[in-house]
């Protein structure tokens, strides 16, 4: 290999404009991908665009919102004008728990219709739209092509708020099933499974203590005893979206300090 994992793909990547997806987003084009930015904050978006290209990376920026199927088939589309074709969707545009005005997360009783539709919207529908669009055109080329997800390691176990981590769940389980349906096809679906992390639309963006005594108390719930940088998921995916993952299909990967592990 000439150490570019993925020399020459198309990739479109939803939430790419911070955290994990902005992460994603720069590392696939570093590694020779062409990027489609998926993201609502267009002004976001288009600033990761711009980083990638003056890198000397292919990117293009749409706005998107997952909520909207028309949005998300609509990202796909511009990867297939703009590069030809599509060989991986990362399907990363998430929301955290609901918190209440102090700050705090909110019991599951204490969620709103609001809320409720909220997270089942993005972290769910959305993700189901990106499957379903990828699918739809990795048959179009003649089968083959690479989904990972970001899931959660609160949708593997019993941690996290009650709402969000059955949101996750049902990504959890949507990749084990897509895996058997779609491994005739020669097409791949994984996850990642993130732990605590701070970013704009988890803790960090919500108005939580980001003090350094909060910070350090959620480092500790993770035996390796340090808070999940956005570009360590991004890695995962990468290797998930590569060829060196050319076997792997259906599972969960926790990046997570070891949280998954004690339980």
């Amino acid at each position: 290999m000439n150490g570019r994992l993925l020399d020459g793909k198309s990739a479109v990547i939803t939430g790419s404009g911070s955290g994990v997806g902005k992460a994603a987003a720069l590392l696939f084009a570093e590694n020779g991908a062409k990027v489609v930015c998926a993201d609502v904050r267009e002004d976001w978006n288009e600033a990761v665009v711009a980083q990638i290209r003056a890198a000397g990376g292919e990117a293009e920026a749409v706005r998107c919102d997952v909520t909207k199927r028309a949005d998300v088939d609509a990202a796909v589309a511009r990867a297939v004008l703009a590069y030809g074709r599509l060989d991986v969707i990362y399907n990363n545009a998430g929301v955290a728990s609901p918190m209440t005005p102090q700050g705090a997360m909110k019991s599951f009783v204490e969620a709103t219709d609001e809320d409720i539709d909220r997270l089942l919207a993005i972290n769910v529908k959305g993700v189901l739209y990106g499957c379903q669009a990828a699918i739809v055109q990795f048959r179009k080329q003649g089968g083959g092509g690479v989904i990972v997800n970001t899931a959660s390691v609160a949708g593997m176990i019993g941690w996290g708020g009650a709402l969000y981590g059955a949101t996750k769940g049902a990504i959890v389980n949507l990749a084990r099933r897509l895996a058997f349906e779609l491994g005739p096809e020669n097409i791949r679906v994984n996850n990642v499974c993130p732990g605590s992390m701070v970013t704009n639309f988890g803790i960090g963006g919500l108005g939580v203590d980001l003090s350094q005594a909060a910070l350090d108390s959620m480092a500790k719930l993770q035996p390796l005893g340090r808070i999940i940088d956005p570009s360590e998921p991004a890695q995962v995916a990468l290797f998930l979206a590569s060829d060196l993952a050319i076997n792997i299909t259906g599972i969960n990967v926790p990046v997570d300090g070891g949280v998954a592990a004690g339980k």
